[in-house]
């Protein structure tokens, strides 16, 4: 399928090539990043879940100064899991003896204990809904229906994540705009919100054509997709686009460590694993120390996002000293074919690739 042949996906989102940026968080999200690949004729994605309320806006109008095309600002529904909204002094204490080893070889002080580990959901799409960014991409469920109808009403396209059939069935029924076929061959987390995320590990090949056969609206494949190839693949399952993680991560515009970027072509790309230890919720990386280590005290890990917030305020140290044995490496499992270290060498190979077919 030609890049410029148009479909619904295209004419609903208003790009030109169907090339998903898939939206990362943790700070590996960049306004450039987001704004270069919309420039390019695909879309770009901005992840907002760990920004305050207040910086959704700011975002929002820097892409905006940086693109005059459409681009997505990506939340998660579920902000946070069972027992992982709040701890006693004593569990927090509890929590902390599995990182203490860390913390001191780093020479990081204990943190004190937050009055909130995570922002609110409720105030978070209250900000993007003022923000009004074209696209409204969200991850780990469906939003409440008055969120959805207030989309609608601002004419903000909305596009929902499933890892299964039942998920997809269910964003479907609530009236989104789009969904996302995501496949357990992704890097990063596996957004699954009606079952275990580890019972519902479909891959991309199987998920794409079960829900586009299914579903009233567009499907965007992703997962194991980081060339023209994969998008060429997902369109004849029956996809109107593609989203590509890794891949953009790898790029230089990305927010992620030069480090980090090395590894993603490195051999070390091959070992990838599915964990819990860096967030609380399942999501894939490369393996390092912390994954190896933490796999075997998988009993004491906190609920996301107490997890994850004891990690982040090891992470500026283990940054500085160069450390990747004790940070997320997110990879996907198409990593090993990583080409390309900047958006306009990528999005030039990809188009060119759908071209040819």
């Amino acid at each position: 399928m030609s890049p410029h042949r148009t479909n619904e996906a295209l004419q609903k989102l208003g790009i030109q090539h169907p090339i998903i940026q898939g939206p990362f968080g943790g700070g590996l999200s960049t306004e450039r990043l987001a704004a270069a690949v919309s420039n390019l004729g695909g879309l770009g994605s901005y992840g907002a879940y760990q920004l305050p309320p207040e910086e959704l806006g700011r975002v929002a109008d820097r892409i905006r100064a940086l693109t005059d095309k459409p681009f997505a600002l990506n939340l998660w529904v579920s902000d946070h899991d069972a027992g992982g909204d709040a701890l006693s002094p004593e569990d927090f204490d509890r929590v902390y003896r599995l990182f203490e080893p860390y913390y001191r070889e780093l020479g990081v002080e204990k943190p004190a204990m937050p009055e909130r580990f995570h922002h609110r959901f409720e105030d978070q799409v209250e900000a993007l809904l003022e923000a009004r960014p074209p696209i409204f991409s969200f991850v780990f469920g469906v939003p409440p229906a008055s969120v959805l109808a207030e989309c609608r009403r601002k004419g903000i396209l909305t596009a929902g994540a499933a890892t299964t059939l039942a998920e997809a069935e269910a964003l479907d029924a609530a009236g989104v705009d789009l969904i996302v076929a995501t496949g357990f061959e992704a890097g990063g987390h596996r957004p699954s919100f009606l079952a275990r995320a580890e019972d519902s590990l479909m891959g991309t090949l199987a998920l794409t054509p079960l829900v586009a056969d299914r579903v009233k609206v567009p499907v965007i494949a992703a997962g194991g997709i980081a060339d023209g190839r994969g998008i060429r693949a997902a369109l004849t399952l029956g996809a109107q686009a593609a989203q590509l993680g890794t891949a953009f991560l790898a790029c230089e515009e990305s927010g992620t460590t030069d480090a980090h970027r090395e590894l993603l072509f490195s051999d070390r790309a091959k070992h990838t694993t599915l964990t819990r230890s860096f967030t609380g919720r399942l999501a894939r990386g490369m393996r390092n120390r912390w994954t190896e280590e933490v796999a075997h005290q998988l009993s004491a890990l906190a609920p996301f996002p107490i997890q994850g917030w004891f990690l982040s305020k090891l992470k500026p140290a283990a940054v500085k000293a160069g450390r990747t044995d004790l940070v997320s490496l997110w990879a996907g499992q198409a990593t090993p074919n990583l080409r390309h270290r900047t958006v306009p060498a990528l999005m030039d190979s990809l188009i060119k690739e759908l071209s040819a077919s």
